[in-house]
């Protein structure tokens, strides 16, 4: 039974633990990250069970709110500067870091017995990073140097990459297994990233000119997260990509903007409180009997899975000619990974049910693996180049 007193407590608490894990993170090797889903774990169903049913049952509803402020920040981050200087360099290693995990996640497990048709779904999926814990690690860090900004911008393009990637290994699976799909992957992915596109510019067009009008250059809070809220609600709608609308829709204002002396920077001051709700319901939700699953196949896969990032971003960063430093320390900066193969290994499940069971299992359990200790590997990237 519900009750209202059980609501607050539980808000109140969550809220004053972030509070707690901030002060923690600064004085330990642990970001605030890490230490919010380990709390999550200890508290959640599978712990002390002190979350209510409220909570968890809403935990989808609080992490699409808190990525949709993520893709926008991200968006505010590609901005026409940022593309003159490090365009070049953001496009090969974003690429770069996709396509050789995908090709070492694919290698690694098909060598280790693995049918190819699971070997490319898992490879493929395997591309996508998680922008909100990369986003906060490094806005934790309080790090605004250029490796910093270069790091956001390739996240920025890491889940388009990957849902691309994910369409091409649909296509293909479903010819070599000869299973007939009532939806071409390519018209998916078109719809899905194609729709978010000119979402994100409908919106983005006219707010870059309407907003920040009541008080001069400075956008209201209140407007800010109307348009990022009715993005997300329409793209929910439309069933396109929230994230990548969101994220098109932060990119447009922050370069048409102009009376912005930085657009929605009001959104930043509410982006935490959604952002500890968010760890703290994702630790709970985590299912940490599945690492007893996990098998060769999962370890081949987190291994497989970090070489390629490593050896992805520091191949472009080579190409590039971006720094040392870049060239040894991106790839660790890009391990944390969560929702968004999740719900790629959903839906290949969905289209695939005979390998429902090892693509969900494979891929929840080694999802606890990045999500916890991806983060630690991203502050001390930062910390890296800081030094």
């Amino acid at each position: 039974m519900f009750h209202e007193y059980q609501f607050l407590l539980s808000l109140g608490g969550i809220l004053l633990l972030g509070l707690a894990t901030d002060l923690l993170g600064r004085r330990t090797f642990l970001p605030r990250v890490t230490l919010l889903l380990i709390f999550g774990v200890i508290i959640g169903p599978g712990g002390l069970d002190l979350i209510p049913t409220f909570f968890t049952e809403r935990f989808e509803l609080i992490a699409e709110m808190a990525l949709l402020m993520i893709g926008f920040l991200l968006g505010g981050k590609l901005t026409s500067e940022s593309f003159t200087q490090n365009g070049r360099k953001i496009l090969i290693i974003s690429v770069s870091a996709a396509l050789c995990t995908s090709l070492i996640v694919l290698s690694g497990l098909y060598a280790s017995g693995l049918s190819l048709e699971i070997a490319i779904l898992l490879a493929c999926l395997s591309a996508a990073t998680a922008p909100a814990a990369v986003v906060d690690v490094v806005m934790e860090a309080g790090d605004k140097g250029p490796f910093a900004n270069l790091l956001l911008s390739i996240v920025a393009l890491d889940d388009a990459w990957a849902l691309i990637l994910f369409s091409i290994s649909i296509s293909i699976v479903a010819a070599i297994s000869g299973n007939g799909i009532s939806v071409s992957p390519v018209l998916m992915v078109t719809r899905e990233l194609g729709g978010a596109l000119i979402l994100g510019l409908l919106i983005g067009l006219p707010a870059a000119y309407l907003t920040g009008r009541i008080k001069a250059g400075q956008p209201m809070l209140t407007e800010a997260l109307g348009l990022v809220f009715l993005c997300g609600g329409l793209a929910l709608w439309l069933e396109v990509s929230f994230l990548i609308a969101s994220m098109v829709m932060g990119m447009v204002i922050t370069n048409l903007a102009k009376h912005h002396e930085y657009p929605f920077h009001a959104i930043e001051g509410v982006e935490w409180p959604i952002m500890v709700l968010f760890f703290v319901l994702a630790g709970a939700t985590l299912e940490l009997s599945a690492l007893v699953d996990i098998g060769l196949i999962g370890i081949t896969y987190v291994l497989c899975r970090i070489a390629g990032k490593v050896i992805g971003a520091w191949l472009g960063a080579v190409v590039s000619k971006s720094d040392k430093l870049t060239q040894h320390w991106m790839g660790v900066a890009m391990l944390p990974q969560a929702g968004a193969a999740i719900g790629m290994a959903l839906v290949a499940s969905n289209q695939f049910p005979e390998h429902r069971q090892i693509l969900l299992s494979v891929v929840i359990s080694t999802t606890i693996v990045f999500e916890l200790f991806g983060p630690i590997f991203t502050r001390m990237a930062l910390s890296k180049y800081s030094e």
